[in-house]
């Protein structure tokens, strides 16, 4: 599944006050990502953070996945999450449980051509089951 990574635009934190747009432009679509659940985040208990593969966040998931996604966590399930792509003020990434590699969605050709490789190789999932399914 494909979930929402916001606040690229604010800065991490950490030391040297890394740059999550930044991190975000130097990934390749399939590069492995991180999940983290912060229980103790001050602005949301149900904050899951997203870090890229040189461990710099990149964001957090989206509130409304957030919930959803940390309980699967926080219950030991297996979860392997790779960056799609990034439009705009959010990043994409692909998420599966269970412990298989999730891959990048295919192009579909009906898609208007803003949304196409030549703009940010993201392409949205297909129609499919409900959401968790």
């Amino acid at each position: 599944m494909t979930l929402t990574v916001v606040g690229i635009d604010f800065p991490n934190e950490d030391k040297a006050r890394s740059n999550r747009r930044f991190e975000l432009m130097a990934s390749a679509p399939g590069d492995p990502v991180t999940l983290r659940p912060e229980p103790r985040n001050r602005h949301d208990p149900n904050a899951v953070a997203v870090f890229s593969a040189r461990d710099v966040q990149i964001g957090y998931l989206s509130a409304e996945r957030a919930p959803l996604i940390g309980a699967r966590l926080r219950r030991g399930e297996v979860v392997r999450a790779i960056y799609q792509g990034m439009k705009g003020a959010v990043g994409y990434i692909r998420v599966r449980f269970g412990g298989e590699a999730p891959t990048l969605p295919l192009k579909d050709d009906r898609a208007p051509s803003s949304v196409g490789p030549e703009q940010d190789g993201f392409y949205p999932d297909p129609d499919g089951p409900d959401w968790g399914a």
